[in-house]
């Protein structure tokens, strides 16, 4: 297994286009936050032509709901969320300059050609291990849509956060190629 590429946000094209389908990466820098509510409220404002809360040029957005923090930390399980749920506003985030989402699961034909359009890429974060990944988290502060509870939109400050490469610059898919390895009878 080779060594993980570490990434600064925010991210250039050019940070983007050496990573394949499953390369592992480790995220340093700011990140953002938003659900399927927020990412609605960003949509209705970008079709209204009204200023974001941040500028996607350059960032990563992270489909999480965390829990509260517990004594001593700054956030509590921070473990990713569905992300086809997002996939009908991704396409409008990806066009005002968002160059990588982290999330679980698969991505539509229509949000994977997007990323080839936009240069951006979806990145995956393991189900099940928010509390591991909530100790990458250092700062957070709600910036938009306080009103939404957990789903509401944060900026985190991350040191070596962990993910995998799903969908890269390329168009390749990890989710497809696992399946064409597995059909083949090929091991990992």
């Amino acid at each position: 297994m080779s060594e993980p590429v570490r990434l600064t946000a925010p991210l250039t094209r050019e940070d983007l286009e050496p990573l394949n389908s499953g390369d592992t990466v480790l995220i340093s820098g700011t990140i953002y936050t938003g659900r399927d509510a927020a990412h609605k409220r960003l949509i209705e404002a970008v079709r209204q032509g009204l200023e974001l809360p941040f500028d996607p040029e350059g960032q990563i957005i992270y489909y999480v709901g965390p829990s509260p923090a517990p004594p001593g930390r700054v956030i509590g399980a921070a473990g990713p969320t569905t992300s086809y749920r997002m996939d009908p506003y991704a396409p409008a985030l990806m066009a005002k300059g968002l160059r990588a989402m982290i999330g679980k699961g698969r991505r539509s034909d229509e949000v994977k050609k997007a990323m080839i359009e936009y240069g951006a890429v979806y990145l995956g974060a393991i189900g099940g291990a928010g509390a591991l990944l909530g100790q990458a988290i250092k700062e957070v502060e709600i910036i938009a849509y306080e009103d939404l509870g957990p789903e509401a939109v944060r900026r985190l400050r991350v040191e070596d956060f962990p993910a995998v490469v799903v969908n890269d610059l390329k168009g390749r898919d990890l989710y497809m190629e696992g399946q064409k390895k597995y059909a083949r009878g090929e091991k990992g």
